[in-house]
């Protein structure tokens, strides 16, 4: 773990191509929040900083626009090679400052950030860049200047997931991190620097969202805004981007539900939807963090989640045996609190966990693993993202009133459906809203597309789709 001796400080940001100094930023700490200790600091930039990015950014976009693409993949594929040549430095770093549990870190946060890039060349291949129809040539060219907000949970994987796309369009990029877990950015910022990427292409600015985000989104020099975090954060990007007319892709918040029919395993559905609800200890927004299940199974389903949820041991996660990290922050773990308490309120029945701090991690930032049962959609916890490891268990009566429910949020991000009948899952899921479902347990496949309906926002990440966001369509009358 990082401790006091050992911060990480950052005191340049990257512009043009090269290390420069911030206009008088003052430094934003960087909590560990295994010690609560501060691990690091980074520059906290203002609209001087983002003034300084965009124009290099402005300046460089023509050039890699027109940089065939053949060569704009070999660029790409470097960085992928980088990423994968400080794999262990960065999974540390990761685990450092977010808190997931080492092996995980490795896996996720940088096997896939890692294959978003590496992937790149092949899924170019995949584009329409020129078609004909009838007596036009219909041409897909970059947007321009991508300004990329992004988020802490999934930090490098959500930078990979807009920056990966971006270059493979002939896209420009003005990156903001999120500045609770932004040391990861550095290290990307690093491997791009080494791998030669043309000055200007890609610019790091780090800061808080109400001062560089802000910039960002209203900046009339970038074309389009590329951000994910929460649903409130995105009114707000997309309400300074409507004065300049600029697209905005959004990934926000989401209530997945997980919906277990009367046929299915519920031993196996159980413990797969208790796995997905508690990933990153919770801090993830396609979690499935409702259960449905048939109210006549309810008690079965109960003592599952219960038996699955309490072998999510919270600890240090850089030791082997923790399976539940800390939560990011101070301010994440009493939000969490917060609506465990609210739960009790209104009258969800707790089955484990509960607001207490765990027995033995008085230092952290750490949550219990929590299960409610009988939570009415109206409830809080069973409308709002709780953004931690609770998960509310719904009885339904009847598949009808199993998709009321899945419904009856302002989400549509993700879910699941079981069945022992593939084909009556899949009926289910296309009667759900969200942009993503698992049939019994699917994997995440890294190449579809991503994002949501409703409010859990518009436009979609991933493989082809997330470099068909950011090219424009130009037809030629011949």
């Amino acid at each position: 773990m990082a401790t006091a001796a050992e911060l990480q400080v950052k005191d340049r940001i990257f512009i043009d191509g090269e290390w420069v100094e911030p206009s008088g930023a003052d430094p934003i700490e960087v909590v560990n929040p295994t010690t609560e200790e501060v691990m690091g600091t980074v520059p906290g930039c203002s609209p001087v900083d983002v003034d300084r990015a965009v124009a290099a950014a402005r300046g460089a976009f023509e050039g890699w626009a027109q940089t065939p693409r053949e060569e704009r993949a070999r660029f790409i594929t470097a960085i992928a090679e980088g990423l994968q040549g400080r794999a262990e430095e960065i999974a540390a770093t990761i685990t450092q400052e977010l808190g997931m549990p080492l092996k995980l870190s490795g896996i996720i946060q940088v096997g896939l950030p890692t294959s978003q890039f590496a992937s790149m060349p092949k899924v170019m291949e995949e584009i329409a860049w020129e078609e004909e129809i009838g007596n036009s040539r219909v041409l897909r060219e970059p947007i321009g200047v991508l300004g990329a907000i992004t988020p802490w949970n999934y930090p490098l994987n959500q930078i990979a997931a807009k920056v990966a796309p971006a270059l493979a369009a002939g896209c420009t990029v003005v990156l903001k991190p999120s500045e609770v877990t932004p040391l990861n950015a550095f290290l990307l910022a690093e491997v791009i620097e080494a791998a030669g990427l043309p000055a200007g292409v890609f610019n790091l600015v780090t800061g808080v969202g109400p001062v560089v985000g802000e910039a960002i989104a209203a900046h009339p020099g970038v074309d389009m805004v590329s951000f994910t975090g929460s649903t409130r954060a995105g009114r707000r990007v997309s309400e300074l981007a409507s004065a300049t007319v600029k697209p905005v892709a959004m990934e926000l918040g989401g209530k997945s539900p997980n919906v277990i029919l009367d046929d299915a395993d519920l031993e196996r559905a159980v413990r797969d939807g208790v796995a997905k609800c508690f990933l990153n200890s919770g801090q993830t927004c396609s979690a499935l963090t409702r259960m449905l299940v048939p109210r006549q199974r309810l008690a079965e389903a109960e003592e599952l989640a219960r038996a699955a949820a309490e072998t999510f041991t919270p600890g240090d996660p850089f030791e082997s045996s923790t399976r539940l990290g800390p939560l990011v922050s101070e301010v994440q773990r009493e939000r969490v609190r917060g609506y465990i308490e609210k739960g009790v309120e209104e009258g969800a029945r707790l089955i484990t966990g509960g607001a207490e701090p765990p027995e033995g991690l008085e230092r952290g930032f750490f949550v219990r693993p929590t299960v409610f049962s009988e939570v009415e959609a109206e409830m809080t916890i069973g409308q709002e993202e709780i953004f931690g490891p609770v998960l509310a268990i719904q009885p339904y009566e009847g598949e009808d009133d199993a998709i009321r429910i899945a419904n009856s949020t302002d989400y549509g991000l993700a879910g699941g459906v079981w069945s022992a009948d593939n084909d009556r899952a899949i009926a289910a899921a296309r009667r759900i809203r969200t942009g993503q479902i698992e049939i019994n347990g699917g994997a995440f496949n890294p190449l579809a597309p991503f994002g949501g309906y409703g409010q859990s926002g518009h436009g979609r990440e991933n493989g082809r789709y997330g470099i068909e966001e950011l090219l424009q369509v130009k037809a030629l009358q011949l």
